[in-house]
């Protein structure tokens, strides 16, 4: 994965309302959830948010589509996998104890 869209999507998710718009959208599953729904929980205005849609949008983290009047956001999972998975990735990776060959869950039991 390019470091570029890692660091991108990352720098998105930093921060804190566009954190938890995407905590929002992702804890809505694959259908979505509407942006008035996501206003109205969120109590911020419809610009701010629709401004904060578009950088999630541009990170490849969500993606929008209309049903009739109604504009949903949707998490797009795959993108945010391959976020968990470059960080995943290093870990431990220049660790030159017995650890190397551990999953991060190993990892974490052990400690």
């Amino acid at each position: 994965m390019d470091i570029e869209i890692i660091a991108k999507a990352l720098k998105e998710l930093g921060h804190p309302t566009r954190l938890t718009v995407f905590k929002t959208v992702v804890r809505a599953g694959i259908q979505g959830v509407a942006v008035g729904s996501l206003q109205e929980s969120l109590g911020i205005p419809g610009s701010t948010l629709s401004h904060h849609i578009s950088s999630l949008a541009s990170a490849g983290l969500i993606n929008q589509r209309r049903e009739g009047r109604v504009l949903y956001c949707v998490a797009q999972y795959q993108q945010l996998q391959n976020v968990i998975g470059f960080l995943q990735d290093e870990c431990c990776a220049d660790d030159t104890s017995n650890t190397q060959n551990m999953t991060l869950a190993d990892f974490q039991a052990n400690q």
